[in-house]
């Protein structure tokens, strides 16, 4: 699942051990409030990382990132990929005691490729041709062409068809009192103040140990470490400055367990390719050049990063290693920004052109002061080539609402969370630009819609890795935004907790 990335949370597998066996409250912080929990409308990760402690998939990623059953006890692959059969797990149960079966798994489908559900998650599913509930526990999904992310799509939340077949998903009351087959129930929600969920002691794999997960909104990254000295709350993200520093102190070392590990997630300049300013692509190669990444990863991140140069991150198979970043070069920027015929032409420090000057604004999300850093880094950087940008701070839910849903941006600082599973179909494919989908910046190439498309019809991983290195060299040539640095992920949870052992999925 993709998911909007604005800060590195922590989400504990329900069955981490601790000093009493049965009991206890995990208390979890961060920036920023779940915006809805009806799982297929869940784009940004304070949702999306609520949704997964209520809801569950087909099938789910192991410790070692292997798909393995979850509502799914079995499948079979058959017709070389055209079709998949899944054996649903039997005495599962919703959260208000009615039965989970077949025609759930049948509804979900229908609501995400229903063109009225602002999903962003539709592209995976367009492509099946039948979804058949053979029986209560028995599902045949047969699909138009091979199509190699099928089976990894199916870690899709199921839904409750009982409760949710004469809603309206974009407006109903379920967002705030979702019913859910996972380890945990939702107890009470508090808008922006506290999601609180109980324990699931008729969970179908095994009740939890931890009976409560809280997961505390505190919209502030400095308010957030107090928090953690005060022991108001057992995990958090850290930034690189209290990483590094804060942390050094023994009751730190006494209390509280931190992590240094790698992420599936890059931090971008993002441009609406709809605003004259940004639709040359040489102005936006001009941009790259003139800003600073290593500058950013070491003053910012205090080198707890690296640069990012496209859609996928070094850790993944997909990634194209042969794809060099842009040097800074302010020189090089000048060059092509006076292609373009921005020049001071009326010698008062600013780029014009045609009597209007290079002016734009980016906004960023509220509490993570790392990105404003990185913010006032390239307005700076960008002053020095006579380009003035303003910073506008907005917070979170007004954020995705207002801002980027209806496209009201000419330029934003964010980041995304990625899968295990390299498919960006829903990011960069030319058809996925409608209101609540992830291409609000409006990219649109042929040719990467062409090796979107040729990379999900083959299960040979060969092909689809030369699909996809393809895809990272036209999108890094083109530069519809800046990738500017993929950050290590930098987890703090309180030592009362044990058997946290860090895999490739994380700690989670």
């Amino acid at each position: 699942m993709l998911a909007f990335f604005f800060i590195i949370t922590l989400t504990l597998c329900p069955n981490i051990c601790f000093a009493q066996d049965y009991g206890d409250a995990l208390v979890s912080g961060s920036i920023a409030d779940a915006r809805t929990l009806v799982p297929i409308l869940a784009s940004d990760s304070a949702s999306a990382d609520v949704c997964g402690m209520l809801f569950n998939g087909l099938v789910k990623y192991d410790k070692e990132i292997n798909l393995i059953g979850d509502l799914a006890q079995s499948w079979e692959i058959q017709d070389e990929g055209l079709s998949i059969i899944f054996h649903l797990r039997k005495g599962v149960y919703w959260h208000d005691g009615k039965p989970f079966t077949a025609e759930d798994v049948e509804f979900t489908y229908q609501k995400l490729i229903d063109p009225l559900v602002r999903t962003p998650y539709s592209g995976d599913f367009q492509k099946i041709k039948s979804l058949e509930a053979i029986d209560a526990h028995t599902v045949k999904i047969t699909y138009k062409e091979p199509f190699s992310p099928g089976l990894s799509s199916w870690a899709m939340p199921i839904m409750p068809k009982h409760l949710l077949e004469k809603e309206d998903l974009n407006s109903t009351a379920f967002s705030r009192r979702p019913v859910g087959s996972g380890p945990y129930r939702l107890k009470a929600w508090k808008a922006q103040e506290k999601i609180e969920l109980t324990a699931n002691k008729e969970y179908f794999e095994k009740a939890p140990y931890i009976s409560r997960s809280i997961y505390r909104v505190i919209p502030d990254e400095a308010t957030l470490f107090l928090e953690l000295q005060a022991q108001g709350i057992d995990s958090s993200g850290l930034t690189p400055l209290q990483y590094r520093k804060l942390t050094e102190t023994n009751f730190f070392k006494q209390n509280y367990r931190k992590f240094r590990l790698e992420s599936f997630s890059y931090t971008y300049l993002g441009f609406n390719l709809h605003n004259p300013l940004f639709k040359d692509k040489r102005i936006r190669r001009a941009l790259n050049y003139a800003l600073d990444k290593n500058e950013i990863i070491s003053g910012v991140l205090l080198g707890l990063g690296r640069i990012s140069t496209g859609p996928f991150v070094p850790e993944s198979w997909a990634y194209n290693h042969n794809i060099r970043p842009l040097e800074f070069s302010p020189q090089k920027a000048k060059q092509l920004l006076a292609e373009c015929g921005w020049l001071d032409h009326d010698k008062d420090g600013w780029l014009d052109k045609e009597g209007l000057r290079f002016e734009f604004t980016i906004i960023t999300n509220q509490g993570n002061l790392e990105r404003q850093r990185v913010g006032e880094i390239i307005q700076g950087r960008l002053a020095a080539l006579g380009i003035k940008v303003k910073l506008k701070v907005v917070e979170w839910s007004v954020f995705l609402s207002e801002f980027i849903d209806k496209r009201h941006f000419e330029a934003v600082l964010l980041g995304w969370a990625l899968g295990r599973e390299p498919d960006n179909y829903d990011i960069w494919h030319s058809s996925k630009t409608k209101e609540g989908e992830f291409n609000f910046i409006g990219y649109a190439n042929p040719e990467v819609d062409r090796f979107l498309d040729e990379a999900r019809k083959t299960f040979d991983q060969n092909k689809r890795k030369e699909a996809y290195q393809r895809i990272h060299e036209i999108i890094y040539e083109e530069q519809p935004c800046i990738f500017l640095y993929v950050p290590d992920a930098l987890p703090i949870i309180s030592s009362r907790f044990e058997g946290i052992k860090p895999a490739p999925i994380g700690i989670g």
